[in-house]
């Protein structure tokens, strides 16, 4: 998963070592305008299985020497909405999240492989978070989750005619399921009962395809 295990064993490393810029996250995107950021050195301040935590020696836009911290994450991250075309229901995941100390109803969400399609990385998230497979999938968007701390993207996808099975969570994932009509997770997103990024944006982006049928 993205974010369930990220307090896991520590490893810090040498704080003076620096390390290869990695590569840009596949967002399809290009710049359009120049890059007024200089980076002078890069090191890695905090690492574990799930992300590292860069610290930026950099040249601002206004010519002056800063700081700055960058988050990178270790897997791409992926979310799916399971959409039952005959009811117009969505399944929705509920679980408790560590970060916020609260309880959080989401559609399934988790992790990749960058050597694996989204795709591929998306039916086996929710296989195993669910118990569901098969059926159509199609991408619905990609977004940067937090674009002035993370270089962290996600890609969603939206799938129908899926089938039943056995889930098979992680250690760190106790879960509920919940099959909610269509119209009644917006309702919950308007009354702030969903707050997580990825939910809201898969299912906005569903309801903007909607509403220009």
């Amino acid at each position: 998963m993205v974010l369930e295990a990220a307090f896991g064993a520590v490893h810090a490393k040498d704080a003076r070592r620096a390390i290869p810029v990695p590569a840009r996250y596949d967002s399809g995107m290009s710049p359009t305008e120049a890059n007024p950021w200089r980076r002078v050195s890069r090191r890695t301040a905090y690492e574990n299985p799930w992300l590292e935590l860069y610290h930026d020696e950099v040249i601002r836009p206004d010519g002056q020497p800063g700081i700055y911290g960058v988050v990178h994450f270790l897997h791409r991250a992926i979310g799916v909405v399971p959409l039952d075309t005959e009811r117009d229901a969505v399944l929705l995941v509920g679980q408790y999240r560590y970060t916020l100390d609260h309880y959080s109803w989401e559609i399934p969400e988790g992790g990749g492989q960058f050597d694996e399609s989204p795709e591929e990385a998306a039916r086996r998230e929710l296989a195993e978070e669910t118990g569901y497979s098969g059926g159509e999938w199609r991408e619905l968007c990609r977004a940067e989750l937090s674009n002035s701390v993370t270089d962290e993207i996600t890609v969603l996808f939206v799938a129908t005619g899926l089938v039943a099975g056995t889930a098979t969570p992680e250690g760190t994932e106790q879960l509920q399921l919940r099959w909610v009509p269509f119209a009644e997770v917006m309702a919950m997103i308007r009354r702030g009962e969903i707050a997580d990024a990825m939910t809201i944006l898969a299912m906005q982006q569903l309801a903007l395809e909607r509403a220009a049928r």
